[in-house]
């Protein structure tokens, strides 16, 4: 491809979307360059504080379950309060809580704290896709949420390659950045996004008490997107739990999965934008059936993996898969979301994934203890082909057009583009 070409993809990836959706943008790469604390909180609490390795796991639980508790009503106020607001709350938030966690010596203290930092760091997800969805053009969905989705992506790596420099450094160096960073995000937040919650009219004000968790919950169709997501982010997880269990049960060492997992963080930050390009208008169904069948059965294969480059090659597979899912799902989920109840659709959502975050450690441990890393590897397999046949039976049933609440915002996506 000629240089004039990359130029042309890259401006038409990058064209049409509105200002305000840079600025969210830039917000995100912030938050995630400074993501350090749950890079090496294992390592801190096991060889800076001298605690023991099932106190971290404890820790680290704790912290999953903060982000559980938070999807929820997270979603509650990005409806109620507004985007802006709860996005300026949950991180002038989670630096407080980021902070104070460097400081606090008790082993109750350290569990609690993480906690609400767990709690004040997944509170923004919800509000930060309802933003989104709200900003830009139903067309323009899938590009935008890829190119987010890679800004996390490329902050991560960034800030795991980070994170140990400055754990060998200090690791209250590395609290104190992160609560900096993320203090900066708020001030983004605050002095320039404009609130994006769409105006309602009298109607729509007083049919809001209609439009509650309980309207999520009795959704059918959503609830099972939502049920589809816990699979599939059940399939993603053991390549952070799983894997590196199997790897040294068969001898392999740490820094053989970490050249290992590395693919996977290369190949979304080189890859993301070009496969997004080419799946930009593709058939949703066809893309979330061949995504689930590449997280299974990438994570399928690792079962036949004996060097470290066989390992790399299934990360490759189950890779591809998730850089087709996540822009593509996301899309979806934004589809089924009534425009006033963006903030809890996403919060349930969320609460899908933080949900598989403390599933899979206890399933994949639970599965190699017992059986062996090969029956979890055939696991992944079986429940990515559930997936898949759960997204071809759910897409077929959906309509083919925007839901026509989707006329009700162009006001405000004119405010976000101009404000």
């Amino acid at each position: 491809m000629s240089t004039a070409s990359l130029r042309r993809a890259a401006r038409e990836t990058v064209s049409g979307l509105p200002r305000a959706f840079w600025w969210l943008w830039t917000s995100t790469l912030v938050n995630r360059l400074g993501a350090f604390v749950a890079t090496f909180m294992a390592l801190y609490l096991t060889l800076d504080r001298g605690y023991s390795a099932s106190y971290a796991g404890l820790v680290a639980s704790l912290y999953g379950l903060g982000g559980v508790v938070s999807s929820i009503g997270a979603g509650v106020m990005t409806d109620r309060l507004g985007r802006r607001p709860t996005l300026v709350i949950a991180q002038s938030s989670t630096a407080a809580s980021v902070a104070l966690l460097g400081f606090v010596r008790d082993p109750v203290a350290i569990a609690a704290v993480a906690f609400l930092v767990g709690m004040a760091s997944n509170a923004s997800r919800p509000a930060v896709q309802a933003m989104m969805a709200d900003i830009v053009r139903p067309e323009d969905r899938v590009r935008a949420f890829s190119l987010n989705y890679w800004a996390i992506n490329l902050g991560f790596a960034v800030s795991s390659a980070g994170a140990g420099f400055i754990a060998e450094y200090s690791y209250l160096a590395g609290f104190l950045i992160e609560a900096g960073m993320t203090a900066v995000c708020a001030l983004v937040v605050f002095l320039k996004l404009p609130e994006s919650r769409p105006q309602r009219t009298a109607v729509e004000k007083a049919a809001d008490h209609r439009v509650g968790l309980g309207t999520v919950l009795r959704d059918g169709r959503y609830m099972s997107v939502v049920g589809l997501s816990f699979l599939i982010a059940l399939v993603f997880q053991q390549g952070a739990v799983g894997l590196p269990v199997a790897m040294g049960d068969a001898g392999f060492t740490p820094a053989d999965y970490g050249m290992a997992i590395a693919v996977n963080g290369v190949l979304i930050v080189a890859l993301q934008i070009p496969v997004t390009r080419f799946i930009e208008h593709r058939d949703p169904r066809r893309l979330l059936v061949v995504s689930a069948l590449l997280a299974g059965y990438g994570f399928g294969l690792t079962a036949f993996a004996g060097s470290v480059g066989v390992f790399a090659l299934t990360v490759c597979v189950w890779t591809l898969g998730e850089m087709i899912n996540a822009p593509t799902q996301t899309g979806l989920v934004v589809r089924l979301s009534p425009v006033h109840g963006r903030g809890r659709y996403q919060g349930m959502y969320t609460l899908s994934w933080s949900v598989a975050a403390l599933v899979a450690p206890l399933m994949s441990g639970f599965v190699i203890d017992r059986f062996g890393a090969e029956w979890l590897w055939g696991t992944c397999a079986a429940v990515g082909t559930v997936a898949a046949v759960g997204y071809g039976v759910l897409m077929r049933r959906l309509p083919d057009e925007e839901p026509a609440a989707e006329q009700a915002v162009p006001a405000a996506r004119a405010e976000m583009a101009t404000g």
